[in-house]
């Protein structure tokens, strides 16, 4: 057997393995340890080599911290009530109305998936829906329709930003494109999203949204809050991280600087908090998270060395000769089908490095790279495995009594995620090339 013939061979069955301890879990082994095993076995096995794990991380590197730091700074914002207040205004909001709470739901999610990412919307959203929907006595088919919106949402609108998922910081950054470039490229297909999900969405559940419920069943934003003078401050200082992020681009400094920086000032605060434990902090941060998509993108960078990226180049070089339309819809749906079966984070790095190597005209590579990260956010919904905030999201239900089968989700997933993405491809077309 040649080299090249077991190679293939070893990096498909390594891969295949890898998602099946991922799924399966057998002796309860969590999906970082899963992913590791497959990194060690790709390595052991000579599918890949040492100097794939530095590319790899030079690669990855600033969207690990970048992550990291959102995720820590949510975490301490949820412990002096930053979300939970806003979520019960946005109950007060509605007066009462199911199908207004509704939409407030998903613009509630799409803001803390802009802001901090769509693993932070799943990790910190998630849990207050359904705590808001248990003290208004919803009953479970009642719950669906906010639980499932709000985990759809988290990854449907984490666009806007380079921040706002990991996915759009290693793609930025590959391509060097600054914070505000992207962000000028991305808001119009963002806001496409937004809408488009919204109204899906509640075509599909409108029929389970109760009618009314008791606001006064609620307790009053005021009482969330924990820590009032660190409450006040949180609002400062994350006006200047964003402010921070827009300038990364002038400065020429990766976004990881400044979203460190500032987690580092919200651990002083919240050293000082009595509302904070910054122990339960730093254990609840999920580091199982971090060591997953590291092994899991060793993984697949052993299917980029048996050739994946090669062809899959091949193939997106081939639709661009047919225009900006066609291959802007085959790069979002291409990637979309690659992440919903092995997660988007390393289907963004294959798909980047295939992107480079497919030698596209200028006016060409702009729509393949931003279709690329779409494909990433909204296509791992089709399969409960597709993202990390989508394995957060059934984790912390099911810890929460929720259980959503594989097969409920997907077909859930396949009908709104099918024309969401169309839609949303369709706004990137018009952004670049029209707008």
């Amino acid at each position: 057997m040649h080299f090249y013939d077991y190679l293939i061979i070893a990096s498909i069955l390594i891969f295949l393995l890898t998602i099946f301890l991922i799924i399966k879990k057998p002796y309860n082994i969590g999906i970082g340890y899963s992913a590791i095993i497959g990194a060690l076995l790709a390595l052991i096995f000579n599918v890949i080599v040492l100097k794939d794990i530095i590319k790899v991380f030079d690669i990855v590197w600033d969207a690990t911290f970048t992550f990291v730091a959102i995720i820590i700074i949510s975490i301490i914002l949820d412990e002096i009530g930053f979300f939970e207040w806003a979520a019960l205004h946005m109950a007060r909001f509605a007066g009462g109305s199911g199908k207004k709470m509704f939409v407030y739901v998903i613009i509630l999610g799409a803001l803390v998936s802009a802001f901090f990412a769509n693993d932070g919307a799943a990790l910190i959203i998630t849990p207050i829906i359904y705590e808001k929907m248990k003290a208004l006595k919803f009953e479970r088919k009642n719950m669906l329709p906010f639980i499932m919106a709000g985990g759809f949402i988290a990854d449907a609108a984490s666009l806007p930003f380079k921040i706002s998922n990991l996915v759009n910081i290693v793609s930025a950054d590959y391509f060097n494109i600054g914070f505000f470039t992207y962000f000028m490229d991305m808001y119009a297909p963002d806001l496409f999203s937004i809408a488009i999900s919204l109204t899906v969405l509640y075509i599909y559940f409108r029929k389970d949204i109760p009618e009314r419920y008791e606001v006064e069943l609620l307790k009053t934003p005021k009482d969330a809050i924990k820590d009032a003078k660190l409450f006040r401050f949180s609002f400062l200082i994350l006006i200047l991280l964003l402010a921070g992020y827009f300038l990364s681009e002038f400065l020429n400094l990766p976004v990881s600087i400044f979203a460190v920086s500032f987690a580092l000032i919200f651990v002083v605060f919240g050293f000082k908090s009595p509302a904070v434990n910054l122990k339960t902090v730093f254990k609840n941060a999920p580091w199982n998270i971090v060591v997953f998509s590291l092994g899991m993108y060793l993984v697949v960078f052993g299917l980029k060395n048996a050739g994946l990226t090669y062809l899959l180049g091949k193939s997106i070089s081939y639709f661009a000769g047919y225009g900006g339309f066609i291959l802007t819809v085959y790069t979002g749906y291409l990637a979309a089908f690659i992440s919903s079966v092995m997660n988007n984070m390393p289907t963004v790095m294959i798909n980047s490095l295939a992107i480079h190597s497919a030698n596209l005209k200028e006016i060409m590579l702009k729509p393949s790279v931003y279709a690329n990260v779409i494909g990433c956010d909204l296509g791992p919904k089709l399969t409960p495995i597709g993202s990390l905030a989508t394995l957060l999201w059934l984790n912390v239900l099911e810890r929460k009594g929720i259980k959503i089968t594989w097969g409920y989700y997907m077909k859930v997933g396949f009908i709104i995620t099918v024309p969401v993405l169309f839609a949303t491809l369709l706004g990137l077309y018009l952004r670049i090339f029209l707008f």
